[in-house]
Order: structure tokens, then C-alpha cells, then sequence
């Protein structure tokens, strides 16, 4: 640094061929550059240029150093960038609330642009049922966090904010061998059959809570498991049915022979959720800009970050 001003004064003058046009170009009067370029030769010990009639013109070592100086400077602007860049880096954790299988959220797409946007921050996964997850955000102990619910479920709440990324169906499974007991596909007649039930933070629960509740049914169960790849694995072993979601049950069905109840489904729908309270956090913010990378989504920039809310559930919590 003890030559930076020279060496301004050096690379100015040389590429003018005057140190009063270099002065105008570094906003400084011709005495100051004229001082700071002799400081320098002087404590160079070398001469950099001399006068000619057309104005100064580099010596055989200004000419060796220019390219050195020029270098020098433009390491040190690039410096100072990176520098000033460091004040707006986003830094910190984010706690996400994951649910079901990566592949099916787009986990992976959405951490590398995650990252790639903001490389300073740091991820942390919770992997749990999504009723599990709307209660840690809700309560502060998750940033953000995938969500299952029917379509359009419920009004803008108080609390939590939420974003649809997208719509598919669940499906009744059975184990390969009992079509004719799917032969009724009626609730009433499927509810009298042997199910495996999930806890009340599933969405496997409160999805058939919502068609069955109405007609004053309950599901017979016979096994309650709280992770999907262990219902699958029950249906498989002949022990009941179950609810799975459409690309699962096609290929269950394909690959397995599982039953897949005709005529039979309930929408569903995957959203992202946080704090409504957050949603201007540089954390967050950063999240829902990788977010809508990953699934297109309008509207979810720093102008318009939330859209919809989650209503509350007193009543039900959420699975997978």
C-alpha cells in the first residue's frame, strides 16, 4: 500500500502522456500527481519517464514496470470489491422443515441454487411429518418448511404464510390380491377393510379424516406407522390399506401388483411455509428468491414474498 498512490500517478501519466490530463483523469491538481510520481521514482530509485516534445514518454523500466502496476491495481480493485460484496453476503443457518421423499420436493435443486445464490449460508434439515413441521415454524424452531394439505386449504392466517408449488392426488393402495375386496369402492365399504393409520401429524390422517368424518366413519386400523416407506412395506406384506400418492401407487401398481382402488382420490396439494413476521429476514428472503428458481413461481420476490396464509390447526396437525 505504501506506493498506491504513485503508482496511480505512474499508470495515469503513462497512459496519458501528460500529468495534466492524468490529474483531470485522477481528480487531483498537477502538483500532487507531479509529487506522488517523483516519491515514487524516488524511492524506486529508477526513472520512469522522460520529456519529449510531444509530452512524457516512458523509459525502458517505465515500460518493464507498467504492466507489473497495472496488474497491482487491478488486484487491489478486485480486492476492494470482494471486500464491499462481503457486506451484503447473506450469512447465517436455515432450518427447513423437510417431509416425504427428496425427489418429490425438489430438495436437491433447491439447496444447490440455495447455495449458489447465498454461499455463506448454511442449511440444516429437520425431516419429519408436515403437521410436525407447520408446528416448529409456527413456533420458531424451523425457518421454513414443506407442507401438505388439501388444495387451497383454509384463508390467509394470522401467523403463517404459504406458497402452493404444486397439485397431485393420493390414492387408496391395497396389497396385490384384493381386488375383489376393492370392488366397492365406496368409504363405507372401504373403511370396513384393514388400514394402516398414521398419527394425527399426518396428512395421510387428516385427508381421510376429511372424506370419512363426514359419512360418520372411521378407518378399521390394524398398524400405525408414521413413515411412508413402512406403510408401503405393510401393504406389500398383505396387512392393509393405505393412502399413497399418484406417482407411488402407478408404480406400486406396475411393479409390485399393489391394488390401486378405482375411481378413488384425494387432491392434495405441497406448499412452502413461513413466519409471516419473517418473511423480510435476508434468510428467509433468500430461501423463497431459490425457491421460485426451483418451481417457477411468480410473485415470490423481495416485492412480494407472501401471498397466502395457513390457517390455523387447532384440531388437526399435518404428516409427511
Amino acid at each position: 500500500m505504501q506506493h498506491l498512490q504513485g503508482l496511480r500517478a505512474f499508470v495515469a501519466v503513462a497512459r496519458e502522456g501528460s500529468v495534466s490530463r492524468a490529474a483531470d483523469r485522477l481528480h487531483l491538481t498537477q502538483p500532487a500527481v507531479s509529487l506522488k510520481l517523483k516519491q515514487l521514482q524516488d524511492d524506486l530509485g529508477l526513472k520512469l519517464f522522460r520529456r519529449k516534445p510531444q509530452g512524457l514518454v516512458l523509459t525502458a523500466d517505465g515500460q518493464s514496470l507498467l504492466p507489473v502496476a497495472e496488474k497491482a491495481l487491478a488486484g487491489l480493485a478486485a480486492f476492494d470489491q470482494s471486500a464491499r460484496a462481503l457486506h451484503s453476503t447473506i450469512r447465517g443457518r436455515l432450518k427447513i422443515g423437510t417431509i416425504v421423499d427428496p425427489e418429490f420436493i425438489r430438495l436437491g435443486a433447491f439447496l444447490h441454487r440455495l447455495v449458489a445464490r447465498a454461499p455463506q449460508l448454511e442449511t440444516e434439515l429437520h425431516q419429519g411429518m408436515s403437521g410436525r413441521v407447520l408446528e416448529q415454524v409456527r413456533n420458531g424452531s424451523l425457518d421454513v418448511g414443506y407442507f401438505l394439505a388439501p388444495p387451497g386449504a383454509g384463508p390467509a392466517g394470522p401467523e403463517l404464510m404459504h406458497r402452493e408449488l404444486t397439485r397431485f392426488d393420493y390414492h387408496v393402495i391395497a396389497p396385490a390380491g384384493w381386488a375383489a375386496r376393492l370392488s366397492d369402492t365406496r368409504w363405507s365399504s372401504l373403511a370396513a377393510l384393514p388400514w394402516i393409520v398414521t398419527p394425527e401429524d399426518s396428512v395421510h390422517n387428516r385427508l381421510l379424516a376429511s372424506v370419512m368424518e363426514p359419512e360418520g366413519l372411521v378407518p378399521q386400523g390394524v398398524a400405525q406407522v408414521d413413515q411412508e416407506a413402512c406403510m408401503l412395506d405393510l401393504v406389500r406384506a398383505g396387512v392393509g390399506l393405505s393412502l399413497a400418492r399418484d406417482a407411488l401407487a402407478m408404480a406400486e401398481r406396475q411393479e409390485r401388483g399393489l391394488v390401486v382402488a378405482e375411481g378413488v382420490r384425494i387432491p392434495c396439494a405441497l406448499s412452502f411455509i413461513w413466519r409471516r413476521d419473517r418473511e423480510h429476514e435476508p434468510v428467509i428472503a433468500e430461501a423463497l428468491e431459490a425457491l421460485a428458481g426451483v418451481w417457477r413461481l411468480e410473485g415470490l420476490g423481495s416485492a412480494g414474498l407472501a401471498e397466502r396464509g395457513i390457517q390455523k390447526h387447532h384440531d388437526h396437525k399435518t404428516d409427511q
